[in-house]
């Protein structure tokens, strides 16, 4: 009997979110993503010290920034080792709201990937999903650096992605959950809001049907689940990257999954296409008290523990 896992790999690009390298061996993704969080969270196992020993080793005086890239590019190339496909390696959340400097450091990140022998065709940069970034990723996008916008909640962001050129974006569908569930409170019931009525489920979906609907190339990565019926609602989305746990949990149960998203119904839809200009951005962001509050809160954490790597890095 299939794996409701294997059956979703019939319809959409598995990928595995996390660092853990073990992990990824035994669950077989295509793709695999990493952010501050995962990476500080794997190199404080010991399976994973003597990688951040290594680089600390191999380039004594170089600076906090300069280690930590080498530290993720090091990650990255392992992790390619592994996947057969594409490998997300993040730009410091630090950087959110400076184009220029974004623009610098993924520039930075692929010349140590090709200076290691990866392709840069097999890697894509992760860039927050405010306007200075998606800016940035205009730019890198021209330079044939793949961009994979992240922390993205709102079909304004996505709008305003696909307008830049990016290659993928990744909207997030558990901190949407989470931030409705806490917003309903005692109001809210989850057998309600489960499955296609999911919040975070809808955003996506939402997003899918505007690229399918207009021919938009940029690829859509469902990221962030709370759940396994989650990802099961949204069965056809581009890719979904999804963590080990529930990766382990959809192995482990037997099943079929049937497409819940469709391009072509979504090209038979009526949407109207939506201004993707910097006031009607900042505008309509400024309207979604859930995306700006979830952006904000997702750079917030980054950077906490983009800080927390610097100092691993630092005592290693």
């Amino acid at each position: 009997m299939t794996s409701l896992l294997d059956s979703l790999r019939q319809h959409t690009t598995v990928v595995a979110d996390t660092g853990d390298f073990e992990a990824m061996r035994a669950l077989r993704p295509t793709d695999a993503t990493t952010n501050p969080s995962l990476i500080l969270k794997a190199v404080q196992l010991d399976a994973y010290k003597p990688l951040l020993q290594q680089t600390v080793r191999a380039h004594r005086g170089a600076t906090a920034p300069e280690l930590a890239d080498r530290l993720l590019v090091a990650f990255g190339r392992e992790i390619l080792n592994i996947v057969p496909g594409r490998v997300s390696t993040e730009v410091d959340a630090r950087l959110s709201f400076d184009t220029r400097a974004t623009i610098e450091r993924a520039r930075g990140l692929i010349a140590l990937y090709e200076e290691a022998g990866v392709p840069r065709e097999r890697v894509l940069i992760k860039i927050a999903s405010t306007w200075e970034g998606i800016q940035a990723a205009r730019v890198l996008q021209q330079e044939g650096v793949r961009c994979n916008l992240t922390l993205l909640f709102a079909l304004p962001q996505a709008v305003a992605c696909a307008e830049a050129g990016a290659q993928l974006i990744s909207p997030f569908v558990g901190r949407i959950y989470d931030w409705h569930k806490k917003a309903a409170g005692a109001l809210w019931v989850e057998a309600e809001r489960a499955g296609a009525q999911d919040p975070g489920v809808q955003s996506v979906t939402r997003i899918y049907c505007y690229y399918k609907h207009f021919g938009i190339k940029t690829e859509v990565m469902g990221a962030s689940f709370r759940n396994s019926g989650q990802i099961l609602a949204l069965a056809g989305c581009d890719l979904l990257t999804i963590s080990p746990e529930l990766l382990a949990e959809l192995a482990g149960e037997e099943g079929s999954v049937a497409p819940a998203l469709s391009a072509e119904r979504a090209f038979n839809q009526a949407i109207e296409r939506m201004p993707v200009d910097e006031v009607s951005f900042r505008t309509l962001m400024n309207e979604d008290a859930m995306a700006s509050d979830k952006l904000s809160e997702g750079i917030r954490a980054f950077v906490a523990d983009g800080r927390k790597l610097d100092a691993l890095i630092a005592s290693a």
